[in-house]
């Protein structure tokens, strides 16, 4: 009896050692089943997160930024110039006849009222002293009329002669007096014909052009016929330079605005300008308003007829920014540019051009200056689309 107690205990503790192995057994199989399954299925949800991850990124272009570049405040316009003299002028004949001698030639400079050329007029001598004839005798009859007359009127006293015959000797007096004042006129007008057979210089200023010689025939100038201009003087001490400013600076044109001219014959070198009137009105053909500036030439290094640049600093009204001209986009709505907003998405912001510098173009609105502008946006772009930025860069290029 005893042994037996004592032996039965001891089987269910020989049965429960083997279920603790048998669990030990199946917890460590899990265990490897587990990890085996996880060893197979987490690389493909890794590889499975990575290529998700890697298709949005392909999806997603990666675009190229430049930041807008801000304008001076002063902007710097150049223009063509054509420079004219302060005062020009073409010398004509009053009088007809036949050149005698000239006294200045081209490239001359010349002070007013000096001599230029002397004309030979035997036709209006000739007449001269036709008419100092004719005043002769006029003057004559005038007098012999003025006798008459004194004496009809004492005769009409007496009553010797009729009031008739009385008046007709005072009116034929009147008669006779105005025709020597016709003849005075006369003799004063061929006196001043006469007078112009030497020409002189109306101003100082340079001869630009000679067109006669020593015995050409000289047309008078009111003649009515092909008249030729003996001579063309120019005033060049003081210069007019004229300017077609686009409309869009013609505010700006204020007199006493300063400018500087330059040629290329003067490398280096520039020539102060002051703006002194414009035309104060639009040309409708080329939108432009004519202005006129005056320069200084006391040396006479600047030849009238030249072409020369004109340099104008204006301020800015409104600010104004520079981007390349890759960062433009063509719309059928209008001209467009995409900044990259603060989300990573596209936007499509209207502007306004300005001038066009063929790297780069002046956007005069539209613009605040903090944007983050694509270069070479794909046509298809839309608004709100997203984007991945590449390291912005600043533009570079002229103002």
């Amino acid at each position: 009896m005893s042994s037996e107690n004592a032996h039965t205990p001891g089987r269910p503790a020989s049965s429960s050692a083997r279920g603790g192995r048998l669990a030990l057994w199946l917890v460590l199989f899990i265990i490897v089943v587990a990890g085996v399954v996880a060893l197979g299925i987490i690389p493909r949800i890794n590889s499975r997160a990575a290529l998700r991850t890697e298709t949005i990124q392909l999806a997603t272009p990666t675009v190229s930024v430049v930041q807008p570049r801000r304008g001076q405040a002063a902007q710097e316009v150049v223009l063509p110039a054509t420079i004219q003299p302060w005062t020009d002028a073409p010398i004509y004949a009053r009088t007809n006849g036949y050149l005698r001698r000239w006294h200045a030639d081209i490239g001359s400079q010349v002070r007013a009222g000096q001599l230029l050329a002397e004309i030979d007029t035997p036709e209006v001598d000739q007449q001269l002293r036709q008419a100092r004839a004719d005043l002769a005798t006029a003057q004559a009859n005038d007098k012999l009329a003025a006798i008459t007359a004194s004496r009809y009127r004492d005769l009409l006293q007496t009553e010797s002669v009729s009031k008739q015959d009385a008046d007709n000797a005072e009116g034929d007096h009147e008669a006779k007096r105005a025709i020597v004042q016709s003849a005075e006129a006369n003799v004063r007008r061929l006196e001043e014909l006469t007078s112009f057979q030497k020409i002189y210089a109306p101003f100082d200023g340079v001869i630009t052009a000679r067109n006669v010689d020593v015995g050409a025939l000289i047309d008078a100038g009111s003649a009515g016929g092909p008249a030729r201009e003996l001579f063309h003087l120019a005033a060049t001490r003081r210069l007019r330079v004229y300017v077609n400013v686009p409309q869009p600076y013609s505010q700006a044109m204020k007199q006493g605005l300063t400018a500087e001219l330059r040629l290329s014959e003067y490398p280096g070198r520039s020539f102060a300008g002051v703006l002194i009137n414009t035309a104060s009105s639009i040309d409708t053909a080329t939108r432009t308003l004519l202005s006129q500036f005056e320069v200084a030439n006391p040396s006479g290094e600047l030849l009238s007829g030249a072409f020369a640049e004109l340099h104008l600093n204006l301020a800015s009204q409104n600010a104004t920014f520079f981007l390349p001209v890759n960062t433009l986009l063509f719309r059928s709505e209008g001209l467009r540019v995409v900044a990259v907003g603060p989300d990573s998405k596209a936007i499509l912001v209207p502007i306004k051009m300005g001038r066009d510098y063929g790297n780069e173009v002046e956007v005069i609105d539209g613009l605040k200056g903090d944007e983050q502008v694509i270069t070479d946006p794909p046509d298809s772009i839309v608004t709100g689309e997203a984007v991945r930025v590449a390291a912005p860069r600043k533009t570079q290029g002229n103002s």
